[in-house]
């Protein structure tokens, strides 16, 4: 059996474009305060920040900024998505829980082990019960944060992605962003807009999932983690359908591989409207698995098929999603000029599916942090450091401590890692004592397995392409490529990629590895494994809306 280790044909990070020891040029917007990122982290620190200086008023008017990639606010962000709305309370405490932008409260819920022509139900364990929380869209959440951001006077500069963090010594002084108008090779072409400069006190770093910037900055400065981050892909849909699901559903087994690791979820979204979605873990030791492909094939199953026949495929869309969980937590989480909040951070809990109250609590106190930093003229890394004990004093990393093992315990098969899983539970992560130590991603060998094509149905299920139609993508044909690929990638490499890239990306063509990037929705499933993803210009990839 042919075997491949992706590690070898990754390409490493390009420092020299992320981290730039240059000032802020002359024309640099000035600001206090700049949130890199406006997802739920992002807004949730800008909305806290600027709250807290107008109660306190000794700062005068703080200049508080949000860059995001997307060219509106929510058109990349992507979630299941069940909320806890623990943290939206504590940050909207004059708001009433039914005026927050979710779309329900779970009125049940139900689990279910599959096989591929039948369903059983299981008993609902005690990290995924979800009574008290709220089903919803985070492109919702955040567009109706953003508007709140915009009340409090915070600047937000859709269509802005950051290309660099510029530095002087140690210190993060400020962003670049990234050039617009380049033709494919790169040169100023129609359209072409200079990248923008700005300087800030603090940088907060909340670009999301698998952030580069939050990746340059680690190894620039040499912060590890006592583990590796691992990630897993989800692909996700929206439908708008006939019958209403009067509950949440998430299942375990068929159509995965016993030696991978994830579930497939279905939420109503309103009486005329579902999202379902399959979760994959990237350390998969199938070299075919297709994370699209098998969700096309898990509609057609009877559980699923019954609500979605007759209806109409609404959005699609891709994220990765960090499940290291708490070994994989950065050594530090401040630096000299900077702080890291939510999904760059990785601040999810696998066991409970949940990452989004994480990540709003997570900004808020980086808002918290840097506001008495800057009341003592003092945003150095010492200071800024209070963050790190504000989020490990946390319920945050308290949750994520209870499940420290439990994504980890999976690694050698799902019936051995269900057991495992039980017993963590039961013992609040005692068992089996100590850490499970774990490789990236990309260091896990892969099999090149025996596979049957798939070959949509047009009605039901779906192609790549048809699939990147739906999720609304904005990218021009005629944009460089973002993608650093390998010099020297082999067939069965490329065959590798294509399937990992949910998005028609990366294709085998005989021999070789095309590349497509225009098809790229920022999902960084190749990230983890293969081709670096950079930013590109603004506005660029996807344009949820029901996401």
């Amino acid at each position: 059996m042919t075997r491949i280790l992706p590690v070898k044909h990754q390409p490493g990070l390009p420092l020299d474009r992320l981290i730039k020891a240059e000032a802020p040029g002359a024309e640099a917007i000035e600001m206090d305060v700049l949130f890199v990122g406006a997802g739920p982290a992002g807004l949730a620190g800008a909305i806290e920040l600027a709250r807290l200086a107008k109660a306190d008023g000794s700062l005068g008017d703080l200049n508080i900024g949000v860059l995001e990639k997307a060219g509106g606010l929510g058109e990349h962000n992507l979630s299941g998505a069940v909320v806890n709305p623990r943290p939206f309370r504590e940050l909207f405490p004059d708001v009433p829980v039914e005026q927050l932008p979710f779309r329900q409260p779970v009125s049940g819920e139900a689990v279910y082990l599959l096989t591929e022509g039948g369903s059983v139900r299981i008993p609902t364990p005690p990290t995924m019960q979800n009574h008290g929380n709220y089903v919803a869209s985070l492109s919702e959440i955040v567009r109706w944060m953003g508007g709140k951001a915009e009340e409090l006077g915070v600047n937000l500069f859709a269509g802005f992605p950051v290309d660099s963090l510029l530095v002087d010594g140690t210190r993060v002084v400020g962003v670049r962003t990234t050039p617009a108008g380049l033709d494919r090779e790169g040169n100023p072409a129609d359209g072409y807009a200079e990248p923008t400069d700005l300087s800030a006190k603090v940088t907060v770093l909340t670009e999301g999932t698998r952030g580069p910037l939050a990746q340059a900055w680690r190894q620039w400065r040499g912060v590890g983690s006592p583990n590796p981050q691992i990630f897993a892909l989800g692909v996700k849909e929206v439908w708008d359908v006939k019958k209403p699901l009067d509950r949440i559903i998430h299942t375990l087994g068929w159509p995965l591989p016993k030696d991978a690791f994830g579930g497939t979820f279905m939420y109503p979204m309103g009486p005329s409207q579902v999202a379902i979605g399959l979760v994959v873990g990237l350390d998969a030791r199938d070299a075919g698995l297709d994370v699209h492909e098998l969700l096309q094939k898990t509609k057609l199953h009877p559980l699923f098929r019954s609500y979605l026949e007759g209806g109409e495929l609404v959005e699609w869309g891709a994220k990765t999603i960090p499940e290291g969980g708490f070994y994989a937590l950065p050594d530090r989480f401040s630096g000299d000029g900077l702080l890291m909040a939510g999904d760059c951070l990785g601040t999810v809990e696998v066991a409970s599916l949940k990452g989004i109250h994480y990540a709003v609590q997570s900004g808020m106190y980086a808002a918290r942090a840097a506001f008495q930093a800057l009341k003592a003229g003092d945003t150095g890394a010492a200071k800024l450091a209070a963050y790190d004990e504000m989020l490990r004093g946390s319920y945050v990393v308290a949750d994520m401590k209870k499940r420290r093992n439990m994504r980890l315990a999976f690694k050698n098969g799902f019936y051995l890692g269900g057991i495992k899983s039980v017993l963590m539970t039961l013992t609040n992560g005692a068992f089996p004592g100590g850490q499970i130590h774990s490789e990236s991603d990309a260091e896990e060998p892969r099999e090149v397995r025996p596979r049957t094509p798939f070959v949509p149905d047009n009605t039901l299920t779906f192609s790549k392409v048809d699939a990147v139609f739906k999720s609304g993508n904005a990218t021009r044909d005629t944009i460089p490529s973002h993608l650093v690929v390998g010099s020297d990638v082999p067939p069965e490499v490329a065959d590798f990629l294509s399937h990992v890239c949910p998005a028609g990306v990366y294709e085998r063509v005989g021999d070789e590895l095309r590349v497509n990037p225009p098809n790229c929705v920022d999902c960084k499933a190749t990230d983890v494994v293969g081709p670096r993803w950079t930013p590109r210009e603004g506005g660029s990839g996807p344009k949820y809306r029901v996401m």
